[in-house]
């Protein structure tokens, strides 16, 4: 088999490599579970390599991010679910119904035009979702209102993804200041439970993520990615840390051996450096 630029061929590939008795041992053993946190990996890569502008890379890593559509839904239609006909028919209908200012008939500043209508037809496939699931007999439990967020998402997006929702029904702070004071509130119990006799870890642990949801408000009230904001931090803390190994090599230290102070030093001095 070569290899072509027609995702057919790729389509073929999973094929055979799930068919019974000539496939490969290790794909036939997988299922939708074990293969989801390879989808999460394949998406987190790809985010990398925009990251890094390394458009290389980033062919590569689309190519195993669609490779990860290919495998579900390849498991799908061994199962009677569906097909990767279904999901491409699925997605080109909705970006068609989503974009009717596109491919449509309406009219209007395109701004405002989408603004207006998308809720309307969120809420047009929702009601149709439920009706196909009723169709074949799948259980129908009336959806919540947060329940478009996925769970799936790193806990701080969903939080922010959480907290927009809820906005748009009015259950939201109108200033920031009082997200802040808030913070404030939740910095006050986690506090009181750290001075208890013996910390419940339970408890610390709920404070803790109150606070964080609370900065993760105030990010949004901000307009800022709170993902973003926290991957910077984390950009600054690795070269800063790089920073001390560099110190810790010149001085012949290792950094197990390297005082606190002296790291410290060379942490603030590469601060300085880069702000």
């Amino acid at each position: 088999m070569k290899p072509s630029r027609d995702v057919s061929r790729l389509i073929e590939i999973m094929a055979e490599l799930r068919t019974p008795e000539t496939g490969c041992p290790w794909d036939l053993e997988q299922t939708f579970e074990t293969i989801a946190p390879y989808t999460l990996e394949e998406a987190y890569e790809v985010a990398d390599a925009i990251h890094k502008r390394d458009y290389l890379n980033l062919r590569e890593e689309l190519g195993d991010l669609l490779l990860q559509v290919v495998y579900h839904a390849r498991m799908a239609e061994e199962a009677g679910h569906f097909d990767f006909g279904n999901v491409v028919e699925g997605v080109t209908k909705k970006m068609i119904r989503r974009h009717p200012h596109v491919f449509g008939d309406e009219t209007g500043e395109k701004a405002e035009l989408v603004k207006g209508i998308w809720e309307r037809i969120k809420a047009e496939e929702r009601a149709e979702k439920a009706a196909e699931r009723q169709a074949l007999g799948v259980e129908n439990v009336p959806p919540a209102f947060l329940d478009d967020v996925p769970t799936a998402f790193p806990a701080l997006q969903e939080a922010d993804k959480l907290q927009r929702r809820a906005s748009k029904v009015g259950f939201d702070w109108n200033d920031p200041a009082l997200v802040i004071s808030k913070i404030r509130e939740e910095a006050g119990e986690l506090e009181e439970e750290l001075d208890a006799g013996e910390p419940d870890k339970d408890r610390v642990a709920d404070e803790l993520g109150d606070m964080m949801f609370a900065l993760a408000n105030l990010a949004r009230h901000l307009d800022i990615d709170p993902e973003d904001a926290l991957r910077r931090t984390n950009r600054k803390f690795r070269n800063r840390f790089k920073a001390i190994e560099v110190v810790a090599r010149e001085t012949g230290t290792s950094l197990e051996d390297m005082p606190l102070e002296d790291m410290e030093a060379a942490w603030q001095a590469a601060k300085k450096r880069h702000a």
